[in-house]
């Protein structure tokens, strides 16, 4: 039973950061195209 739990907590863990780090490049792609329409509008 611990065996099993302890994977999960990996699983978890490995989803988490991989969640993470999507989110930081979502972020980082939205930025990219709020400063290109800011740039089209000057």
């Amino acid at each position: 039973m611990k065996a099993g739990l302890g994977w999960l907590a990996v699983g978890w863990l490995i989803l988490t950061l991989s969640a993470c780090n999507t989110m930081h490049g979502l972020g980082k792609d939205i930025e990219r195209g709020g400063e290109k329409i800011q740039n089209a509008s000057q």
